[in-house]
C-alpha cells in the first residue's frame, strides 16, 4: 500500500503572504506539489514550469475552495491530483483570504479518498498588521486556534521587542501550537512535509555536479543574499528509537498532550501486547492523530522508530517523555491496552473490534 498524500491547508487574511509561501514551496527540489488555488494569476507560473508541475494545477471554477457545493466536488479535485500517474508528493490547498478553515479541514478529514490524509492547517499571519487585522476580523482568533502551525510572516518589518510581544500574544492565543517566525514566506519544507529523496540526489564522493544543479544552487545563493534582512526560525527534529516494545496507553497520553511547539510526528510503533504483534504506523499533525496497523516485513527488525518535528522543542524533556513510554515491566500487556490506539485507526473494521474490547472490559468490571 502506497503512503497517503498529505493535504496541507494554507490559510490567512489577504496580504499575509500565503501565495509567497506557496511559491517558495514550489521551488523545492525533488518534490511534486499538487496545488488547489483560487487565482492562477497570483501564483508564479514560471516557478511551476521550472518545477515541472504546472500540469497538476487545479482551480475551482467558483473561486474559494470552501465554497464547494459539497465534499464530492473537492473530492473530484483530490482524485485528479492523487492519481498515481501524477506522482504527487503533497497537495497544498491555498484558501482565499476570507475562507473558513473549519470547512476545509472537515472536507479533507471526511474525504473518502484512500490516497490522501490531512496534512495540517498552516495559518499565515502578517506580523506588521496583525492587530489591525484582528480588530477588523475578530474571527481571526478562532482561525488561529484551529491551526496546527502559525507562520508569523513579515517579521523583518517589526522591531525585535515588538516581535517578541507579538509572539507572546499569539502563544497565549494558540497554546501549544508552534509559532514560526519568518519573512518573505520562507518556511523550510521539512517542517511541513517529507521531502522525498530521489535519484539523482546528493552527489557521491568524487561525483561532479551538473551545470543545472550548480546554476540552481547559485540562484538560491543570490536569492538568499538578496533577502539578507530576513528572519527565519529553525525547526527542530527529534528522533527516538526503542528495541523494547512500548506501552500504548503511555504513548497516546504523550500524543494527546504534546509538548509545546510540536507540529508533526511520524514513525512505526511496536507495542508490548503479545496477542497483537502488528506494526503500527503513526502520522500526527497538530492535534490530528492517525494510526495504521500493518504487518512487519519478513526481515524487518521489530523496533519502534519515531521522528518528532516542530519549532522550539525542548529536546531533552521530549526524549525523557518518550523513554517513559517504553514498557519495562516483565508482565506483558493484554489487548485492552490497545483501546486508546483504536480510537485513532481510520478503518471501519476497527469499530467492531473496539466495541468488543470495550464490552469485554465492562463484563470484567461487572
Amino acid at each position: 500500500m502506497s503512503p497517503r498524500i498529505p493535504v496541507l491547508i494554507v490559510a490567512g487574511f489577504l496580504g499575509a503572504g500565503k501565495t509567497t509561501l506557496l511559491n517558495r514551496l514550489l521551488r523545492t527540489r525533488d518534490l511534486r506539489i499538487g496545488v488547489v488555488v483560487n487565482d492562477f494569476g497570483a501564483v508564479n507560473i514560471d516557478a511551476m514550469l521550472v518545477a515541472g508541475q504546472v500540469d497538476a494545477m487545479v482551480s475551482l471554477g467558483n473561486g474559494c475552495v470552501c465554497c464547494a457545493v459539497d465534499v464530492s466536488e473537492l473530492d473530484e479535485l483530490f482524485d485528479r491530483l492523487a492519481h498515481p500517474r501524477q506522482k504527487i508528493d503533497v497537495i497544498v490547498v491555498e484558501a482565499s483570504g476570507l475562507a473558513e478553515p473549519r470547512n476545509l479541514i472537515r472536507m479533507v478529514v471526511n474525504s473518502d479518498n484512500p490516497r490522501i490524509r490531512y496534512g495540517g492547517l498552516v495559518e499565515v499571519v502578517d506580523a506588521e498588521h496583525f492587530r489591525e487585522s484582528r480588530e477588523r476580523h475578530p474571527e481571526l482568533a478562532t482561525h488561529l486556534r484551529m491551526a496546527d502551525l502559525v507562520v508569523l510572516n513579515k517579521s523583518d518589518r517589526v522591531e525585535p521587542e515588538a516581535l517578541e510581544r507579538l509572539r507572546a500574544e499569539l502563544t497565549d492565543l494558540v497554546g501549544q501550537v508552534p509559532v514560526y517566525s519568518t519573512s518573505h514566506g520562507r518556511v523550510d519544507p521539512g517542517l511541513l512535509f517529507d521531502v522525498p529523496t530521489r535519484e539523482p540526489h546528493e552527489p557521491r564522493v568524487g561525483e561532479q555536479l551538473s551545470f543545472d544543479v550548480l546554476l540552481h544552487d547559485e540562484h538560491d545563493h543570490h536569492d538568499d543574499c538578496h533577502d539578507h534582512h530576513h528572519l527565519h526560525d529553525a525547526y527542530d527534529s527529534v528522533s527516538f528509537t526503542s528495541d523494547t516494545d512500548l506501552n500504548p496507553r503511555e504513548l497516546i497520553a504523550l500524543l494527546e498532550d504534546p509538548p509545546a511547539g510540536l507540529f508533526r510526528a511520524k514513525g512505526v510503533l511496536a507495542f508490548a501486547v503479545p496477542d497483537d504483534p502488528r506494526k503500527f504506523v503513526l502520522h500526527m499533525v497538530g492535534r490530528h492523530i492517525g494510526i495504521e496497523p500493518t504487518r512487519w516485513g519478513r526481515h524487518e527488525p521489530r523496533v519502534s522508530n519515531l521522528v518528532l518535528i516542530g519549532s522550539g522543542l525542548d529536546r531533552d524533556a521530549l526524549l525523557d517523555r518518550l523513554h517513559a513510554t517504553v514498557h519495562r515491566d516483565d508482565i506483558p500487556l493484554d489487548d485492552h491496552a490497545l483501546l486508546p490506539i483504536w480510537r485513532y485507526v481510520a478503518d471501519d473494521d476497527t469499530v467492531s473490534e473496539v466495541d468488543a474490547l470495550a464490552d469485554d472490559a465492562l463484563v470484567g468490571e461487572g
